[in-house]
This record gives structure tokens, C-alpha cells and sequence, in this order.
């Protein structure tokens, strides 16, 4: 289960972001990297950061720690950039965040950095699964903290879920940008991370992972993406029936996707014997 933690304290943007995330202090203490429900990617990115943050967890990989976090009206107050209080204004409510690692790097193959097999190939089995195309060497997502790589960044994932009518393609298509994949050249053992991967991840983990998922950041927004009118079953439907057809829609596409892994690992392997 998320541990849901109120913001008590604004401390600094991280402009680096597009999203413009923002380290924050929560109610135990702890600081936060927060990610705004009321940024442009609006709340589809927290779904995919939530729900592929999880599931790497479940395959054991690093993640750091995620929360619900609870933006009140109050915070951020006295803050004197515009910008940032008008996305506060709009994130008032369940917000996404994950735990800040203090004097992590990033993963820099350019500066001898290295990955082990196995963890690699667990790596980039799960961005080919989530469809993450957010693992290049130039933006590779992966914090090194206390010697050990931590992914970090899911919310390009799922892009289907903005074009919910393309599902039936994507959950059967492999995943191109795997050849771009930072950790390719160490990932030699797809296979065994494929069948790891289908051991730890049955639909019920799926199903326990999004039911996690805030109800109001899966309905479809007016004007915004994700819509799934007239397609799933969703059009008509309200309030909690319509939140839970989205949830297994959710559900059922990535078991789907799952089933059809041979595809993306075959995919995967096929790349890297080309760098190799």
C-alpha cells in the first residue's frame, strides 16, 4: 500500500523538468520529489508513474519509494513566481511523489559507468512492458545512490493510455526504442529476465498495483487525453462504475501485454546483436 503524506513545505523547483517538479517536505520529515497533478502532462503521467514505478518494484528493481502526497491550498503561499503558484493552484488535492535521494548521480556510460547483466536485462524488459521511451543515453533515468542503480521517471510510459484507441495495436506491437535503451549493451540475459519477470507478475499484482491509483486521475479529462468514449465499454458510464472499467481496462491490457512478451524480448535481443 502508498503512504499517503501531506506537503507542509515548498522548498525549491527542479527546473530540469518540463513538468517542473519540486522537492518538497512532507509531514514525517522526509523530503519529496513532486510531481504535479496540474502540470501539462496532467494526471495520465502520474497513472503511468505510479502504476510503472510499482511494477518495477515488483520485479525488484530500486525504485525509490513512492506516495500519494497531499497539496493543500496553503502551500506555497508566500511563494513569488507566478508559475509556480498557478500549478499549486491547480494540484490541490492526491499529487504524486517519490522519495529525494540526497547526493545520488546520474548513470553515465560516457563516464565508465556499468551495469550488471541480469539487472539490465530486468531493466529493460520492464521499459519494453511499460513502453518507456524515457531511457536514452542522454536522458537515461537511472540515479546511482549508495552504489545502486535506481530508476527513476516512468510518467512518458503507457503512452497509449493518451490514445486509448490504439491499445489493441500496442499490446501486441515489440517496442522500437528499445535499440536506443542506455542499458542495451549490458543486457544479455533477456530471456531469463522474461521468465523472471512473468513469475513475479500475475494479474493479481497487476490488479493490486491499480487499484492504487487515485479514482479521479483515470477518469477522462474534458479536452485532454486518455479519452475512452465510445471505446472499453466507458462511454456513458459515471462516477464509480467509470472508474472501475478503467481500472480493468488497465488491468486487462497489461496482462495482455505480459502474454505477448516474446514479441519485445525477441525485439530486444535482436537489437543488441546489433551493437555487439
Amino acid at each position: 500500500m502508498l503512504r499517503t503524506v501531506r506537503a507542509v513545505r515548498y522548498v525549491m523547483p527542479l527546473r530540469e523538468g518540463g513538468s517542473l517538479p519540486a522537492i518538497v517536505e512532507g509531514d514525517d520529515m522526509g523530503l519529496y520529489v513532486l510531481k504535479f497533478r496540474g502540470a501539462g502532462q496532467g494526471p495520465l503521467a502520474l497513472v503511468a508513474e505510479l502504476v510503472g514505478g510499482e511494477i518495477g518494484r515488483l520485479l525488484g528493481l530500486q525504485v525509490p519509494e513512492l506516495v500519494l502526497l497531499e497539496v493543500d491550498s496553503e502551500l506555497g503561499r508566500n511563494e513569488p513566481d507566478q508559475e509556480i503558484r498557478e500549478l499549486l493552484k491547480k494540484s490541490v488535492g492526491l499529487n504524486l511523489a517519490l522519495d529525494f535521494l540526497p547526493g545520488s548521480t546520474m548513470f553515465d556510460p560516457a563516464a565508465g559507468d556499468l551495469a550488471e547483466e541480469d539487472l539490465a536485462s530486468t531493466v529493460v524488459w520492464f521499459d519494453a512492458f511499460i513502453s518507456n521511451v524515457d531511457r536514452t543515453a542522454r536522458n537515461p533515468n537511472l540515479l546511482i545512490w549508495h552504489r545502486e542503480l535506481r530508476p527513476i521517471d516512468h510518467g512518458a510510459a503507457m503512452f497509449w493510455q493518451h490514445d486509448w484507441e490504439s491499445r489493441e495495436r500496442a499490446v501486441m506491437s515489440g517496442f522500437p526504442a528499445t535499440r536506443h535503451h542506455v542499458l542495451l549493451p549490458w543486457a544479455g540475459a533477456m530471456e531469463r529476465a522474461d521468465e523472471r519477470a512473468r513469475a513475479r507478475l500475475g494479474r493479481a499484482e497487476i490488479e493490486q498495483i491499480v487499484a492504487e491509483v487515485p479514482g479521479d486521475w483515470l477518469l477522462p479529462r474534458e479536452g485532454g487525453g486518455g479519452e475512452v468514449a465510445e471505446s472499453g465499454g466507458l462511454a456513458g458510464e459515471a462516477g464509480f462504475d467509470a472508474i472501475e472499467a478503467r481500472r480493468r481496462a488497465y488491468v486487462d491490457f497489461l496482462v495482455r501485454r505480459m502474454q505477448s512478451s516474446e514479441r519485445f524480448v525477441k525485439e530486444a535481443m535482436d537489437a543488441r546483436r546489433e551493437l555487439v
